[in-house]
């Protein structure tokens, strides 16, 4: 190796060096500034019962905006603040620094992994058809062929129709409950979403909505971090593994969704199938 090659390969180990002390603070230091202001911003669309909305006092509620609570006292952060955002926002908005995480019943995808790091799984989700009370032409997936179908823009059910209903008029909407005040007057025919969210929507807008068959598919939702952050993803996955070992997840799911969920025992369901799934 000649003397030029050694200096290349000297300063160039430097800056790899270097390089890596910066990462690591700038790590550490999120997680210490979120500590030290006892703020962490998490985003939200408060339009996705019984996940996150807004309550009967007009403030931020529902299982995920507890379950976001609760890894924020864990990692002493006394204030967790919600911004409210859309669905196909939440990506950029996390790149952008408008918020901290997300936690909003958002799936952990290839394409999304590719952008975001997601933390430990805290929620599932199967999704389901609701369509009008009284609608006779619909009792399964097949039947949606040639049918108007509304989704929430940017969400996996939004992808998961798209891909499995080609022969659909997919209809795009910002906000879930929308698509259930459409669907009771008839402007759609169908809508594919949880069937947590879509038994509260059909409740909530009073408007003749029933849901129909099994579920289509499951989807484990996980909160959603800027890439690059080890530290602060290390510390949320310590809070929820503890938080379904210690039974939080289970009291939340059992005190928000119903007493008859154990979001435990769903969540192993979830990855089972998931690893079954897998070439």
């Amino acid at each position: 190796m000649n003397v030029r090659a050694a200096l290349i390969m000297a300063v160039a180990a430097v800056i790899a060096v270097d390089a890596a002390v910066t990462t690591g603070r700038a790590d550490d230091g999120r997680l210490v500034e979120m500590r030290t202001t006892g703020t962490m911003r998490v985003g939200v669309t408060l339009t996705s019962a019984p996940w996150t909305f807004l309550g009967g006092d007009n403030k931020p509620a529902g299982y995920d905006v507890e379950v976001a609570r609760e890894v924020g006292r864990r990692l002493g952060i006394a204030n967790v603040v919600f911004i409210g955002d859309s669905f196909k926002n939440f990506i950029e908005g996390l790149r952008t620094n408008k918020y901290d995480a997300v936690f909003n019943d958002l799936t952990p995808t290839p394409e999304r992994a590719t952008l975001v790091d997601f933390a430990e799984a805290y929620g599932v989700e199967d999704f389901r058809i609701f369509v009008k009370t009284g609608n006779t032409t619909i009792k399964a997936l097949e039947d949606l062929k040639g049918k108007t179908v509304g989704v929430t823009t940017g969400t996996t059910n939004e992808t998961w129709a798209r891909a499995n209903i080609p022969q659909a008029k997919i209809a795009g909407y910002e906000n879930g409950s929308f698509i259930f005040q459409d669907l009771g007057f008839g402007r759609v025919d169908a809508t594919i979403i949880s069937h947590f969210g879509g038994l509260r929507y059909a409740k909530a807008t009073n408007l003749g909505v029933t849901e129909i068959g099994g579920p289509l598919t499951y989807q484990l939702s996980a909160p959603a971090i800027r890439k690059g952050e080890p530290a602060l993803k290390a510390a949320i996955d310590g809070a929820i593994r503890e938080m379904l070992a210690d039974g939080t997840i289970d009291r939340l799911g059992e005190t928000i969704i119903g007493h008859d969920y154990k979001m435990s025992d769903a969540i192993a369901k979830a990855k089972a199938e998931q690893a079954d799934a897998k070439p």
